[in-house]
């Protein structure tokens, strides 16, 4: 499959365009950006891992039920996937404090909830990525109330799935970023990526952070997090 123009780069992944008007080429790269881009740097092997990871998860999930943009991976840092216009949203389920609810609510970080705390956010950098709920989504026109209730469905649905799969490897899925489109035929599926960049991943027994938040608060041995990810979602 030859790759044409780039048509969009975001802060991990460059998409390209193919002579198949149905499919992109998705290229995973290792910049690595915190605070929407305040704080900017480099994971080194970040792209190819995040590319073998979101291919493993990817291939899971369509086994147990859930559509996905994922057609292959073609090479350490190339996926081949289905043309979707993205949703401008970022769909977050929390399933355990951390990160930016625990500095907005006050809950201490490492507080589980009784159940999963579904958000929506503004996909758009210009105003922050800002949380917003489903009237908003509806008001401003980024996707119907039918929509928002399959996306949330299917959110739900993959949570569940993502904690046995991690629970098996020894990692406590702690919160999750997803992003959905349509397909041209305006069926909803799963795109972007499920990687340490987009997750929070804590070893169970020890309570180590494996994923980008050690580049986001200075920890260390975040090339070493992410190659044990791997490691434990490739065994």
């Amino acid at each position: 499959m030859k790759k044409l123009d780039m048509i969009y780069e975001g802060k991990a992944k460059k998409v390209y365009r193919t002579e198949d008007t149905d499919l992109f080429i998705i290229e995973y790269k290792d910049d690595a950006t915190a605070g929407n881009g305040a704080k900017k740097g480099t994971i080194v092997g970040k792209g190819v891992i995040n590319n073998k990871m979101t291919t493993t998860i990817f291939k899971m999930l369509e086994e147990q039920g859930v559509a996905t943009h994922l057609v292959k991976r073609l090479s350490d840092t190339e996926q081949l996937v289905k043309a979707v216009t993205i949703f401008p949203l970022e769909v977050i389920i929390r399933n355990t404090a951390a990160g930016s609810i625990t500095k907005r609510l006050g809950i201490q970080e490492g507080t589980k909830f009784e159940t999963p705390i579904f958000e929506f956010c503004y996909k758009n950098d210009e105003y922050g990525d800002p949380l917003i709920n489903d009237d908003h989504v509806v008001a401003m026109k980024l996707a119907t109330r039918e929509e928002i209730a399959t996306i949330r469905e299917m959110t739900l649905r993959i949570n569940e799935l993502l904690i046995e799969f991690f629970k098996e490897r020894g990692i406590q899925l702690v919160d999750f970023k997803v992003e959905f489109g349509k397909t041209a035929a305006g069926e909803i599926i799963l795109a972007d990526e499920i990687s340490p960049d987009t997750c929070r991943f804590w070893d169970i027994q020890t309570g180590a952070k494996l994923d980008k938040d050690r580049f986001r608060q200075d920890l260390g041995n975040i090339e070493e997090a992410y190659q044990e990810m791997l490691k434990r979602v490739d065994q």
